[in-house]
């Protein structure tokens, strides 16, 4: 499982990637400290580049996809988001992308999210809290290895 603060920082990426605009608009509290912090953390910021890796892959491969979750029993959401994130990695590989697994992973899950944001809107808030648990407990060490999401974001 992450760290804390790579937990907190991963949910809040997560409400502005779902929510876009100001972090301050939507009265959003930073996790990791206030304006006068050495920590250069905007998840606003993050989220934006997120949405970049995101946007870049073809819904066709997601349709099918969506379906899965869609279909799934609350208690099952996070089990059919993984398998679906699964599946995204899966068809990277196969078309011989040379990606860190772990970036697999982080552009499959926003382009899966962001999916369900802009085409399946009843499933947001489920989606929502199943990604962040998803890229918890996935990715939340690989991230605090990497230096932080602000370090994940800059590659």
């Amino acid at each position: 499982m992450a760290p804390k603060h790579i937990e907190n920082q991963t949910r809040c990426i997560i409400s502005c990637l779902f929510h876009e605009g100001d972090a301050h608009d939507r009265g959003m509290v930073v996790p990791d400290g206030d304006v006068g912090d050495e920590d250069p953390f905007d998840p606003v910021l993050i989220a934006d580049k997120l949405r970049e890796l995101g946007d870049d892959y073809d819904e066709k491969v997601i349709q099918p996809l969506i379906n899965n979750v869609r279909q799934a029993a609350a208690d099952q959401v996070v089990q059919a988001f993984g398998d679906s994130v699964d599946g995204l990695c899966r068809s990277w590989v196969g078309q011989g992308t040379e990606v860190v697994s772990e970036m697999q992973l982080l552009k499959a899950s926003v382009t899966l999210g962001l999916y369900v944001k802009n085409r399946c809107p009843d499933l947001v808030s489920t989606v929502q809290n199943a990604m962040g648990a998803f890229v918890n407990t996935r990715l939340g060490n690989w991230v605090e290895q990497q230096g932080g999401w602000d370090e994940v974001a800059s590659n």
